[in-house]
């Protein structure tokens, strides 16, 4: 196998150019064949493999730079940077990450798993060369789908300005994980089927060239390539922003993908050259479904359906169906998602509301604020996004949502530990940074049922109220506890003295488990659902106090400004010689692997409870 020959970083300018191809096509098969059994993101993979294969071989690593914006299209990159032997361990927890990271390899110039940074992340690359007397080059690989963001456009300003080399590479698929949105979307496509005016081009040019006075006329048109090019390109957005445009290429082209990045290398100012690709190219499943294939778990190659089937409902079914219930019954309840219709359970409602239900794309900032101008407008919006991905609208909720009060419903999704995609993905900030904005309620079910009554509650309550549940499948137990949801009351499931556990949301299944093993040691353990995180029920902390030997709050959140404190804090100001233990994520970010694996390794899991609550009794 050609493959065979990269061991490391730069050995692919050993392969002869007639076999890129079967290069190409060998990535794929191992790709395919990786992440079928592992899991992990392969659309956006396949269809970058040539465009990483032509970077390879116009660039010597690690001394130049590559950014790949969002990450999760570097695969082909790690194994051309000698990582192929160590793909058995993607994503698993000590293994290959799933994203760029600084320390795991020197060819992985930025870490990344969030999108539309990558152009921001490269202009400071960019300075700081310059600054430092170096020659090295700089590329951005940024998607169409990531152009939704605006802290793309903050950064394509300030790069206009340049006055040395940058490249930026526009990888246009049409997609960002769902179809892309909005007015950049529709520009591109104008772009792509504007060929005529490259055809035109290279024609034209090379005619002249073959003229005795072709060089003065090729030279004269060049000083008016602006006025041909808007002939037949619209708007021409990139050059009148103040940077060269180059392409549209093929993507797929590694050739005349070289030679365009090699010309690019020579512009003393940025550029931008448009590479359209295929996502999930070279396999049909891929390329036929490509949102399901943008993240997916272990799947059968030839069929390409999950290898696991799902039989139980997950916390995202449920917020589906009862999103669709609710908007049956109330003309005023809205939908909005950031380029999440899958991933957020919004694909129904989109079908059934479609007047009801906004895409915004990749702009999280834009999403609430906007929201917010629903609610002022008298709607009931529902946003609906992950708990990593929220923490990017930190200012817009407290600015424009929560200082005017206004009726926004967050829908936090993948709250807590999510695993295998990592530090970027580990939704465990959110009742942190919300708990810190006044007017905002948060809540958080330890069930499917509760789910459903909170999501109910919280289209009802006029206020900033946020509700976040976790990945996977919805917890079934308990159904026989569902008192009704009241604003900041928790629900006592046991009452027996002893050890209190206060469990938020998911923490509430491991905290019967906590019980039942606290309880083969002869203790009383009573067990109470804090339900809200903001605001706390302090009369049921006042309750537990009656007899309680130690206080345990549990949540799978980091410690620092959470449910835990505020419980603390209580205790402290009634005097109370109550021994209270926290239990939660400690200040340290959480690198990918299996949930058992981390919520054992951050202490949270039922077994480090029941050993932190014996080693406080001296038992």
């Amino acid at each position: 196998m050609i493959l065979d020959k990269i061991k490391k970083s730069n050995d692919i300018k050993k392969i002869k150019p007639d076999d890129y191809a079967l290069l190409a096509q060998e990535i794929r098969t191992f790709l395919i064949k990786k992440i079928s059994e592992k899991g992990g993101h392969l659309g956006s993979n396949l269809g970058a493999v040539e465009l990483t294969m032509a970077l390879h071989l116009s660039l010597t690593l690690p001394e130049d730079k590559i950014i790949f914006d969002v990450g999760h299209q570097s695969y082909t990159h790690k194994i051309l940077t000698g990582r192929k032997m160590d793909f058995d361990s993607l994503r698993q927890y000590g293994g290959l990450a799933g994203f760029p990271k600084r320390g795991e390899n020197a060819a992985d110039a930025f870490d990344t798993g969030h999108s539309s940074t990558s152009i921001s992340a490269g202009l400071g690359l960019v300075k700081a060369r310059d600054l430092t007397g170096g020659t090295n080059t700089v590329v951005s690989v940024i998607g169409d789908g990531a152009l939704t963001g605006g802290m793309a456009y903050e950064a394509l300003n300030n790069a206009a300005k340049l006055n040395t080399n940058f490249i930026i590479i526009l990888n246009d698929n049409n997609r960002s994980i769902a179809e892309n949105v909005g007015g950049m979307s529709k520009y591109l496509q104008s772009i792509r089927t504007a060929e005529g005016y490259q055809d035109f081009k290279v024609n034209l040019q090379n005619m002249l060239q073959k003229t005795r006075r072709g060089r003065e006329v090729v030279d004269s048109l060049k000083r008016y390539k602006n006025s041909v090019k808007q002939l037949f390109v619209p708007g021409m957005l990139f050059e009148d922003m103040g940077l060269t445009y180059l392409g549209p290429v093929d993507g797929h082209d590694v050739k005349t993908m070289c030679k365009l990045i090699n010309e690019a290398k020579k512009i003393n100012h940025a550029v931008l050259i448009h590479v359209r690709t295929v996502k999930g190219r070279g396999y049909a499943p891929a390329e036929s479904h490509p949102a399901r294939f943008h993240g997916t778990e272990p799947f059968d190659i030839e069929t390409g359906l999950p290898k696991a089937n799902k039989k139980k409902a997950g916390w995202t079914d449920i917020f589906s169906t009862v999103m669709i219930k609710l908007a049956s019954r109330n003309e005023k309840v809205c939908a909005i998602t950031a380029a999440m219709p899958d991933g957020t359970g919004l694909n129904r409602f989109k079908n059934l509301y479609p007047n009801r239900f906004f895409d915004v794309g990749i702009a999280e900032e834009h999403a609430v604020t906007f929201a917010a101008g629903l609610a002022a407008g008298g709607m009931v919006p529902v946003v609906a996004v992950y708990s990593s991905f929220l923490q990017r609208a930190y200012d817009q909720i407290l600015h424009d949502v929560c200082i005017q009060n206004l009726h926004v419903v967050f829908a936090i999704d993948r709250a807590g530990l999510v695993g295998a995609d990592g530090e970027t993905h580990q939704g465990v900030f959110d009742l942190s940074y919300l708990s810190s904005i006044p007017n905002m309620h948060i809540m958080a079910p330890k069930n499917k049922w509760e789910l459903s009554d909170m999501l109910k509650f919280a289209v009802n309550y006029d206020a900033p109220i946020a509700m976040r549940y976790g990945r996977g499948t919805a917890c079934d137990k308990m159904q026989e506890f569902r008192a009704p949801v009241e604003m900041g009351k928790a629900e006592i499931l046991y009452d027996e003295g002893g050890v209190w556990l206060f469990a938020v949301g998911s923490m509430v299944e491991t905290a019967l488990e906590v019980r039942e093993k606290l309880g083969e040691k002869g203790l009383k353990v009573s067990i109470v659902n804090a339900r809200f995180v903001k605001p706390i029920d302090e009369d049921a902390v006042a309750h537990a106090l009656e007899s309680a030997d130690m206080i345990v709050t549990m949540e799978e959140n980091v410690l620092s400004g959470a449910y835990g404190e505020k419980v603390r804090d209580f205790v402290d100001r009634t005097e109370k010689q109550i021994p209270v233990i926290n239990i939660g994520i400690p200040d340290e970010y959480v690198e990918h692997g299996n949930v058992n694996i981390l919520k054992s390794i951050t202490g949270i899991d039922a077994d480090s409870v029941v050993k932190k609550v014996l080693e406080k009794m001296e038992l």
